[in-house]
């Protein structure tokens, strides 16, 4: 653990709030704007209702990939993907990696498995993924098995 990263207070959430704002307002105009053009267009009850399903079907996407984050409490932690939801106890995770160019955190499981934590992902706010990235690293070096792990989320030296 570096000297810089705080121990952060539990339950705490990582969530790529920007990411999320983004996509579920551009998702809410797109639905707006369609389902105007949709009544302001001269179209038979059927063809605006796939003009509305079309929109309910892009905000719909767009909410699912809001959806990711990783939740932290005295026990372990939650991480929801975009269709998956996995709860981990403390000592099942050895790892936690952001590297340069990776699209989010990577989680080293005991079972000698990875497992993607896309609930901090560097796309649009790089220093607050890579400072939840070390939050989380912190998190787990304190609580799982006390071994540590590298700095890797590119920005740190190794230590």
């Amino acid at each position: 653990m570096t000297h810089s990263t705080q121990l952060p207070a539990l339950p705490v959430t990582f969530r790529p709030t920007r990411t999320r704002v983004v996509l579920l307002g551009v998702g809410a105009a797109v639905f707006v704007v369609i389902t105007a053009i949709s009544f302001l267009l001269d179209l038979g009850g059927g063809e605006r209702a796939s003009f509305i399903f079309t929109a309910a079907l892009f905000l719909g996407v767009l909410i699912l990939l809001s959806r990711p984050y990783i939740s932290a409490d005295e026990d372990g932690m939650t991480v929801v993907n975009l269709t998956t939801k996995r709860r981990l106890e403390w000592a099942e995770v050895l790892g936690v990696h952001l590297r340069s160019g990776d699209p989010w955190v990577s989680l080293d499981l005991a079972d000698g498995t990875s497992l993607a934590a896309m609930g901090i992902q560097p796309g649009i706010a790089k220093q607050r993924a890579v400072a939840d990235a070390r939050a989380l690293r912190a998190l787990v070096e304190r609580r799982g098995t006390g071994e540590g792990t590298p700095d890797t989320t590119g920005d740190g030296p190794e230590h």
